[in-house]
């Protein structure tokens, strides 16, 4: 569908008088109003900007897209189960059912029983289960709910054998954890202030420890840790398996550099600071009596599995038990009494077996180049159980019993409807960004496919927060390949793929890295022959909505369609919601700091759009309950391209209702949010390519 020439109206947007000084620099922000979502200005604008959104995407093509989404969608998946005591625990997501139901059984050639469907809890799908944490022997299980996706959880807790719950509910929770005691008379979990007893701002402050005990109600919880004097600190407590420590995990928004303290669960005493410099990332695998088990990147940039003596803490007496090795670890478990670790080898993952003593025994074998995707063990189970998914391969979940060196298939493959994975390839090629650094990238395409160069082509990206982005099967991907089209998922520094030094070249200062990888992948793609400028579509959501946002700015001519969802745009204010202040660690902080400044201004996408030039169609998605990223950063872009396009450039804006960031999303909004940017891309190729 060819757009030039075509003018488009938008609705107006007012623009107001508002400059801000940035060490110096006046910066305006005309669109500052659009910040308050609950404005009739505001939501009348928001209105019109979703007319105009269905009045492109609707339409024939769009409900043939999503018939054939819910047609590749219908099928059963599960979770890896999780074993409490002689419980398992796994979700399974049945055909196209909004939520996924959670399920136990004492043994798996039992007919399992229904402990838990959200689905039963609100009529739209929109009330979803965001964590579960079930007591050692399986008998109780406190679990978090979510409400029109937002990033607040209540917690609940439930008798698994009646199925009932107790009647108290626990609030104020943002990414709790939960640990239990071994006698199963309450938990240790975080939580946020009361309302009203901070102001309102505050609210996403001040985290701190907590117990409760089973059958009182929250207002006696017992304050366990606070840090008032570090208010950004976040606490995840952890209970170990032979029930004598309490861990605090202590994190400083998304900074992996964490702190580690603990006590002995029944002294009720002070907490000892184990390791307190936030110099490196420690996660907690196990313990040995006094002696605790890390998966850690100190002094190892790949990653390394250390043990630290109670006794004897400092680092010069840390035993290292699995060194660093070429590949990247990227997660350790204890199972049977055995070390499983997780490396990743250019952005897939091997699984490999380790004695206590760090002694190499075995590879547990893997279906393809894929990625694991749950790794659920406990020390003196017998059973590992982990998730497997590839491009071209739906998910699955396995068994590997540890002392029988034996790997169980869990359930019956379930075929997908016209999909035949056979037909399709999956291969990896470098591409050489702009200061040398090579780029790796999965390419997936139908077996027949003969290079044109006019081929439609997807391509994907994020880069950051130190995600991976391995192969993961998406079976809404299936109508762009099974059309012809291409798919490309580009590995870019910020990310995790090649450790620390690979994470640390995309923040910051250095976050400009992240642009020239992806902008190299397009180039890659196009010299290749691959595909085009003109039918090279880009996509990205959160950060990765930062990415496309970023890159159709400033390589306008490389790409014919761009999809940018749940974005963060405005880089010089977007610390100041909901939890921004977390990403300052990837980003910097504008306000705070004058080189800050300069860079985030140099690259923030609402602040480098200019009129006159032509930009690539845009879709801005995002949500009304998104309490991560806020609706602001998409409306306030969109208005700002709108206005500069003088009617010249497609800019679209859709806003969803009753959702949030993404987690939770009822499946039947997931899909027709995909059929909407199907719909959209498919306009803006060449039907007769696809």
């Amino acid at each position: 569908m060819s757009l030039e020439h075509t003018p488009f109206v938008y609705p107006d947007a007012l623009r107001e008088e508002v400059v801000e000084d940035y060490h110096g620099t006046p910066v305006a922000d005309p669109y500052r109003w659009l910040e308050n979502p609950a404005s009739s200005e505001s939501r009348a604008w928001t209105d019109t900007q979703n007319q105009l959104t269905r009045q492109f995407v609707d339409g024939p093509e769009r409900e043939r897209i999503l018939e054939r989404f819910r047609e590749v969608c219908n099928y059963d998946r599960w979770s890896a189960p999780l074993k409490a005591g002689d419980r398992y625990f796994f979700w399974k997501h049945e055909g196209l059912k909004n939520q996924p139901v959670l399920y136990s059984s004492t043994r798996f050639t039992a007919e399992p029983d229904v402990l838990l469907n959200p689905n039963a809890l609100s009529k739209e799908g929109t009330v979803s289960v965001m964590s579960i944490n079930p007591s050692w022997d399986g008998n109780l299980l406190a679990y978090s709910l979510s409400h029109r996706g937002s990033d607040w959880q209540e917690i609940r807790i439930r008798d698994v054998k009646t199925g009932h719950d107790h009647y108290e509910v626990l609030l104020h929770s943002k990414f709790a954890g939960i640990a239990w005691n071994h006698d199963n008379t309450g938990f240790y979990y975080n939580r946020y202030p009361d309302p009203g007893t901070v102001q309102d701002a505050a609210l996403s402050y001040y985290n701190a420890v907590y117990w409760h005990e089973l059958g009182t109600i929250q207002d006696d919880d017992k304050l366990v840790y606070e840090r008032p004097d570090e208010k950004d600190f976040d606490f995840w407590p952890v209970m170990t398996e032979d029930g004598k420590y309490l861990l605090l995990q202590i994190h400083l928004g998304t900074d992996r550099r964490n702190r580690v303290y603990y006590r002995e669960e029944n002294s009720r005493g002070g907490f000892v600071r184990l390791l307190d410099r936030a110099d490196a990332h420690f996660q907690f695998v196990g313990n040995e009596g006094d002696t605790f088990f890390f998966f850690t990147d100190h002094s190892a940039p790949h990653g390394r599995l250390i043990g630290i003596s109670l006794k004897k803490p400092d680092p010069e007496h840390w035993l290292e038990i699995i060194p660093e090795h070429e590949d990247i670890l990227v997660n350790v478990t204890l199972s049977g009494n055995r070390f499983v670790a997780v490396y990743q080898h250019h952005a897939h993952h091997k699984l490999s077996i380790y004695d206590l003593a760090g002694t190499y025994k075995d590879d547990i074998p893997l279906p393809t180049l894929g990625a694991v995707s749950e790794l659920n063990g406990r020390r003196y189970q017998d059973e590992l159980f982990f998730g497997f998914t590839s491009f071209l391969f739906p998910t699955r979940t396995y068994s590997y019993q540890m002392a029988a060196h034996d790997l169980i298939d869990l359930h019956e493959h379930t075929r997908i409807p016209g999909f035949n994975p056979d037909d399709y390839v999956l291969k990896q090629e470098f591409a050489t960004s702009k200061d040398g650094t090579r780029v790796p990238m999965f390419i997936v395409h139908h077996r027949d496919y003969t290079p044109q160069g006019d081929t439609p082509t997807l391509m994907y990206g994020y880069g950051g927060f130190r995600q991976s982005l391995t192969p993961q099967f998406t079976a809404t991907l299936l109508p762009w390949l099974e059309s012809g089209g291409i798919y490309c998922q580009v590995n870019l520094r910020g990310g995790f793929e090649y450790g620390v030094d690979w994470y640390q070249a995309g923040t910051l200062e250095r976050k400009q890295n992240v642009f020239d990888d992806f902008i190299a992948a397009g180039e890659y793609l196009c010299s290749q022959n691959y595909t085009s400028p003109k039918h090279l579509a880009i996509r990205g959501g959160s950060n990765g909505g930062l990415l496309v946002g970023a890159c159709m700015l400033q390589r306008p001519d490389l790409f014919g369609a761009v999809v940018c969802q749940v974005p963060v745009l405005d880089m010089l204010r977007y610390h100041r919601f909901t939890i921004g202040r977390y990403w300052v660690s990837d980003y910097g902080n504008a306000e705070a700091s004058a080189t800050d400044f300069e860079y985030l201004y140099a690259y923030s996408p609402l602040h480098n759009v200019k009129g006159g030039v032509v930009y690539p169609p845009v879709l801005i998605t995002s949500a009304d309950h998104d309490d991560r990223v806020v609706p602001s950063h998409a409306k306030k872009f969109a208005a700002t391209l709108q206005y500069a396009s003088h009617g010249q450039n497609l800019v679209l804006l859709r806003v969803d209702t009753d959702a949030g960031h993404g987690r939770g999303k009822p499946l039947n909004k997931s899909l027709e949010e995909m059929a909407d940017i199907y719909a959209f891309l498919l306009k803006l190729v060449d039907p007769a390519s696809v």
